[in-house]
């Protein structure tokens, strides 16, 4: 079984979150049956971008990195606090660890300036939130990446993505990353996405 970290942020976009419990979650009971998804958040509740309340299954002081295959982080908004979580010490060590191991790791949207702040996207490919009347590419680029503006970029072990809208390919290249071409194929179809 490929376990998936799904860290999550206070302030993160809810529907960044529920593709790679979907996806993940589809292959789990009707693809190879290979994923599990655990959800973690620094609190007890966390309060998503759009007002609603989440309880992630475990705290991240509860768990062990060790255990896990890949680490999902979905983005969020800064005006609901979304940076205070993905740029504090917990969130950063979550995210050496996983790249010091290079276990895949899958960003939606603004969580690729989580992986920036941490440094280690630094003369590496990747993108961010690119709408025209955005500050975050450039966000990113202080960060000394390699800014490619599009929609998906994935460089080795690391995805980075550039909207919400991208989202459910994100999920999908994380599950062909975990499992193989073939299987993701099938769940895509089971899905209704071929």
């Amino acid at each position: 079984m490929k376990k998936i970290l799904l860290l999550l942020a206070n302030g993160f976009e809810a529907v960044e979150a529920s593709v790679f419990t979907d996806v993940l979650g589809w292959n789990k009971w009707e693809g190879d049956g290979t994923t599990e998804v655990v959800t973690v958040g620094l609190h007890k509740q966390l309060q998503c971008t759009w007002n609603f309340l989440v309880t992630p299954e475990k705290l991240l002081h509860e768990i062990e990195l060790e255990d896990f295959d890949a680490l999902a982080i979905p983005g969020g908004f800064e005006e609901a606090g979304f940076y205070e979580d993905a740029f504090s010490d917990e969130f950063q060590q979550v995210i050496s660890h996983f790249n010091e191991h290079q276990k895949p790791i899958a960003t939606i949207c603004v969580a690729s300036l989580a992986l920036g702040h941490c440094g280690i996207l630094q003369n590496k490919q990747a993108t961010t939130y690119n709408h025209p009347t955005s500050k975050r590419l450039e966000q990113l680029r202080s960060y000394k990446v390699d800014i490619v503006n599009e929609r998906i970029v994935q460089t080795d072990y690391i995805i980075t993505s550039s909207n919400p809208g991208t989202a459910f390919d994100v999920a999908f290249g994380l599950l062909e990353m975990l499992t193989t071409s073939e299987n993701t194929l099938r769940v895509k179809d089971l899905m209704g996405f071929n």
